[in-house]
């Protein structure tokens, strides 16, 4: 019960350590981005996969509005998992951040810079009185000056991750074990789309197309593109994950993430 008593007192600012170095509102940030539906990440040799599953809380909901997948850049494009508002305003942010680059510089803001921007932007909040943590993961993809694909992750902590390939939100265990065995680094983006389909078919039996938002980076153009839903539609047909009907997602409740 003393135990208890005492993690309650440190949980209650993001400023506070407990006595065995932890933040505890950091944590649970963490743990709004575990109930996010799951967004993934693959890096190939042409560039860079995202791919997002949304949660629909009804048939008559527009699943254009479920905004997972943001253009920060014409060649960075981010993926979220975790409260939505919280993910929009790390892209806005993102965005200024990119077009102040290309104001001063006159040139693309690098990948990895822009990711560290973010996260430099994020752990200010671990350290002010009276502001929580941000709720979200950003899967943040793109092209560098070089050519060379880059895929990050940011963390609610403030630190930057870069990955082959990976998966935020929910059933990221079952998720990354798949991409883990799966992933050769070869992959052209047509694979790269695939693979992505078929770790998300681990937790995912069947899913519509207005369910799955899925966009690349291509190297070569160094631009961000978005696959339709019939496009979408024939990568599921090909991997045996199109529903028939209505999507199999669970429906959203009030106030969470995803």
């Amino acid at each position: 019960m003393q135990g208890q008593s005492q993690q309650q007192a440190y949980d209650r600012g993001s400023t506070i350590f407990s006595p065995d170095g932890r933040l505890y509102q950091v944590e649970y940030a963490r743990e709004a981005v575990k109930r996010g539906s799951p967004s993934i990440g693959v890096r190939t040799a042409d560039g860079v996969v995202l791919l997002v599953a949304k949660r629909l809380s009804s048939p008559l909901m527009e699943a254009a509005s479920v905004e997972k997948i943001h253009k920060v850049d014409d060649h960075v494009g981010v993926a979220s998992a975790g409260h939505v508002a919280d993910a929009r305003q790390l892209v806005d942010f993102a965005r200024r951040n990119a077009q102040v680059s290309r104001l001063r510089y006159g040139e693309p803001i690098g990948v990895e810079a822009l990711t560290k921007d973010v996260t430099d932007h994020v752990q200010q909040y671990t350290q002010v009185g009276g502001a929580r943590p941000f709720g979200v993961a950003l899967l943040v993809a793109g092209i560098d000056g070089d050519g060379r694909p880059r895929l990050f992750e940011t963390d609610p902590s403030g630190t930057p991750y870069e990955w082959k390939a990976l998966v935020v939100g929910e059933d990221r265990s079952e998720v990354q074990t798949y991409l883990e065995d799966e992933y050769e680094p070869e992959l052209d983006l047509t694979d790269g789309v695939g693979l992505a389909l078929r770790a998300l078919g681990e937790v995912r039996e069947h899913v519509t197309p207005d369910a799955v938002g899925v966009a690349t980076v291509d190297a070569e153009s160094r631009s961000l593109v978005r696959l339709t839903d019939d496009e979408v539609a024939e990568y599921l047909e090909e991997y045996g994950l199109l529903a028939d009907g209505d999507s199999d997602e669970e429906p959203e409740r009030d106030g969470e993430p995803d």
